[in-house]
């Protein structure tokens, strides 16, 4: 969701939560929602094929694909790289009044196959620099029509999950990209005008700190509340049960009941509804929808730790 809000998208996370709970296929194609939810998919792809295929052009083309399916982007040959010149600047530039150009598409091709030949290839350098420094070429190259952006930052958290320094995806850089956007391009800009890769390196490293440490402190939260709404159910006969739906709450916090049979694997859906009425009547979650049928539930306390990050 920051990721996109960089690029302009405004879509809330409980715009997000209703989205998959509700399965809104009426959405009109370029929904902002959509956008955000083609985000999820394509990083939750990516982390996916990383076992069997490691950060590559045919693995970016492939998350570009999903990030730009029924997007405003897909007339913009989504999964494929540009075969024509484009430029970066405001509303109106063109290619000679515009701040950036990137490279021709024949040394952007060049540029493409040395970027992959670095990451792959042995170095001294710490894993942080080196994806910076990845960051940076791959912006530069632009080798998008749309949606390189999105792609480029998502390539930070594929690069952390392969190797090594996360086994999920909840670091955010992005959140402190969005607060200081204007730096953010600002950097990235001198690297190219001015070779100012420690001024680049230092703002990188610095957004992935504090991503780091609110990451943290949104884990510890999590944790917290998980252990208290334990305790709460503790006297429950089913009191294992509905620690699972809780635990599934934690990944949906705005659901329905069958999306809770199916992700807790169970057979009856009346017992889930079952399930759900229990944490209705503790607190845990609300129905939202007011509706006597297809009814929406809503985990207020999770949704608002999960939000913290993401309402500056």
């Amino acid at each position: 969701m920051l990721s996109s809000r960089i690029e302009g998208t405004r879509a809330s996370l409980l715009d997000l939560y209703n989205f998959e709970a509700t399965q809104l296929s009426f959405l009109p194609p370029g929904s902002d929602v959509r956008e955000v939810h083609n985000y999820v998919r394509a990083l939750d792809y990516g982390l996916e094929r990383l076992p069997n295929l490691p950060v590559s052009q045919r693995l970016i083309r492939e998350v570009h694909k999903l990030l730009m399916e029924d997007v405003r982007g897909e007339p913009w040959t989504p999964g494929e790289f540009r075969r024509s010149q484009n430029w970066i600047g405001p509303p109106g530039s063109t290619i000679n009044s515009a701040p950036y150009v990137p490279p021709p598409v024949e040394e952007m091709r060049n540029a493409l196959n040395q970027l992959e030949k670095f990451i792959h290839s042995p170095t001294d350098l710490p894993v942080l620099i080196r994806i910076g420094l990845i960051h940076h070429q791959f912006e530069a190259i632009h080798p998008f029509l749309d949606g390189n952006g999105r792609v480029g930052r998502l390539l930070i958290i594929l690069l952390l999950c392969e190797w090594g320094l996360l086994t999920q995806p909840i670091l955010y850089p992005s959140e402190y990209f969005d607060i200081h956007r204007s730096e953010y391009y600002q950097r990235l800009q001198f690297v190219s005008q001015r070779g100012d890769w420690e001024g680049w390196l230092q703002f990188f490293l610095t957004g992935l700190h504090e991503g780091a440490v609110d990451a943290s402190h949104h884990v510890q939260h999590l944790q917290d509340l998980r252990l208290r709404y334990k305790d709460i159910i503790s006297n429950e006969r089913t009191a294992d049960r509905l620690m699972m739906v809780i635990d599934y709450l934690f990944g949906q916090p705005v659901t329905s009941v069958r999306q809770i049979q199916s992700g807790i694997n169970l057979s009856d859906h009346k017992t889930a509804k079952r399930y759900i009425d229990k944490l209705v009547a503790y607190g845990i979650v609300r129905e939202i929808t007011g509706r006597a049928r297809n009814k929406v539930y809503k985990a207020d306390e999770i949704l608002r730790a999960i939000e913290s990050s993401s309402d500056h």
